[in-house]
């Protein structure tokens, strides 16, 4: 399993990836987005304006994982389904680490308990709850922080 950084072929495969883990993930939170529209903001903005990176299984899968960070925030972390529990999401976010040596920050939904544990685990702390009316999909969300 490579993590590697994105590039431009690689941007449908990486949207698909967050659809897939979002639907498994978060069956109750709408998406204000269609497919296309996700596949298209991947290929023009998330790709080629962000620090994009993918979790890569050659034959054995392709692109399984996609980790995106803008400064000091990991702005997205997602896994398709049938790779979770493997550590490739340990291996996202000590890499994230090391790009921001300083500390990060993210945000997930209130909803998604298990995004909660893991990233507890590794050592992120909540900071701040919302009522979700800050995000597109009006769903209550969490800030969690992390510092060395």
């Amino acid at each position: 399993m490579a993590l590697r950084r994105a590039t431009a072929p690689d941007a449908t495969a990486a949207a698909d990836v967050w659809l897939h883990s979002f639907a498994n993930a978060l069956p109750t939170v709408v998406s204000p987005r269609s497919a296309a529209e996700v596949r298209d903001y991947f290929r023009e903005v998330v790709v080629p304006l962000r620090e994009t990176w993918v979790a890569d299984a050659g034959d054995a899968g392709g692109i399984v994982g996609v980790m995106v960070l803008k400064d000091d925030e990991l702005s997205q972390l997602y896994l398709h389904p049938d790779w979770r529990g493997r550590g490739i999401g340990d291996r996202f976010v000590e890499l994230a680490k090391e790009r921001s040596p300083d500390g990060l920050s993210l945000w997930t939904f209130q909803v998604n308990k298990p995004a909660h544990r893991f990233y507890e685990r590794h050592g992120f702390v909540c900071a701040k709850y919302t009522d979700g009316s800050g995000n597109e999909e009006r769903e209550p969300d969490v800030r969690y922080v992390w510092r060395p």
